[in-house]
């Protein structure tokens, strides 16, 4: 069971020292934020960060109690990141430990959706001393796959 969308808001606020019993958050205020949270998660699906975040086709359609089952190595990126966000409509300046965790945060998702490519090895390889070809002591020419895009957007070798 992960955060939902009302629970990343209310954590960034707090890390902003907006916390709700000293600083009332209208609904206004809170979709404002949930929007700017769904725009945020947006832009690093784009980056191909899949954190499995529930994004919705419209900013009406975001509900605050929305269940994310975002990881729980996410958990802090995202709220860092969104304090980030949204301390300036509030007249804030974020703490460099809030600063500093966020750029963390974000890194760590970034080396965790990383993906590191296969590579063929040339056919002007020799094939060793295992492998006896009186024809051809070379590698076979690698085969150059089709690239196809899935529907989440990445691209898939095949």
């Amino acid at each position: 069971m992960g955060y939902t969308k009302r629970q990343f808001v209310e954590a960034a606020f707090e890390e902003l020292g907006l916390a709700s019993y000293v600083f009332d958050l209208t609904p206004d205020e809170l979709q404002s934020a949930v929007r700017r949270l769904d725009a945020m998660v947006a832009q690093w699906y784009a980056k191909a960060i899949q954190i499995g975040y529930p994004l919705t086709n419209s900013p009406e359609n975001s509900d605050l109690d929305t269940e994310t089952n975002v990881p729980i190595t996410a958990n802090e990126a995202i709220i860092l990141n969104l304090a980030m966000r949204i301390a300036p409509q509030y007249g804030k300046a974020p703490s460099l430990d809030t600063k500093l965790g966020a750029i963390s945060g974000y890194q760590t998702l970034l080396m965790q959706s990383a993906n590191v490519l296969q590579q063929q090895y040339p056919s002007t390889m020799p094939s060793g001393a295992g492998n006896k070809d009186v024809d051809w002591p070379f590698l076979p020419a690698p085969s150059i796959a089709p690239i196809e895009q899935e529907p989440n957007g990445q691209l898939q070798f095949r």
